[in-house]
């Protein structure tokens, strides 16, 4: 009896140790898993890169036809267009924004990706999402955004012109006079625009 009931006790403390040394072998296991999960992952591809702007594109015109309708017309009529979507954050004094876009020449059809990066001086903190439509009246106007570029100094301000008064134009920010420019933020569109130290140029890896 007395060998017994020690051959139970032998094997209730096999089974005590046994569950700590399981337990700590599926945990290394799993974090194996996820480790070569994270190693194997990997960067989006430059087509799915380019699919997302594409995306980006057609659904911030979407969203500017809705609240300025009028602007379909000016996009319509014009040689080519720029849709933007940006991500900026200010902490106190330093403020910067980057974004990528898409320009398309409407004669030609052919799209042209671009960035943009901004930086800002100024008091405050928050973080703010916008998506820009510029409309280029111009085939001139297109192509030098496109080969060149476009830079704001550091105070370029801006207001748009509405109802009445702007007419196909309203909502748009003249930027130049064959540019125009229209931003929309999370409340829909906004009709002022600061452009400090804000920069646009073609992305060498997307192209």
């Amino acid at each position: 009896m007395k060998r017994h009931s020690t051959s139970k006790r032998n094997t209730s403390i096999c089974r005590l140790r046994w569950r700590p040394m399981a337990v700590f072998v599926i945990l290394a296991f799993g974090i194996g898993i996820g480790l070569s999960g994270t190693a194997l992952a990997k960067d989006p591809s430059k087509q799915e890169q380019q699919a997302e702007v594409r995306n980006m594109a057609k659904e911030t015109l979407a969203r500017l036809y809705k609240v300025q309708p009028a602007a379909k017309k000016v996009i319509s009529k014009s040689a080519g267009y720029a849709v933007f979507s940006n991500f900026g954050m200010k902490i106190f004094l330093f403020g910067s924004g980057t974004g990528k876009g898409l320009v398309i020449d409407k004669a030609t059809k052919k799209e042209t990706f671009m960035k943009m990066i901004e930086g800002q001086v100024g008091f405050g903190i928050g973080a703010k999402k916008f998506r820009q439509v510029w409309a280029f009246k111009s085939k001139k106007a297109l192509n030098d955004f496109i080969n060149s570029g476009w830079e704001f100094g550091g105070q370029a301000t801006a207001a748009a012109k509405s109802g009445s008064e702007g007419g196909d134009m309203a909502g748009a920010i003249s930027v130049d006079v064959d540019i125009a420019l229209y931003q929309l933020t999370d409340d829909g569109l906004e009709l002022a625009f600061t452009g400090k130290g804000t920069k646009y140029y073609k992305d060498d890896d997307l192209n």
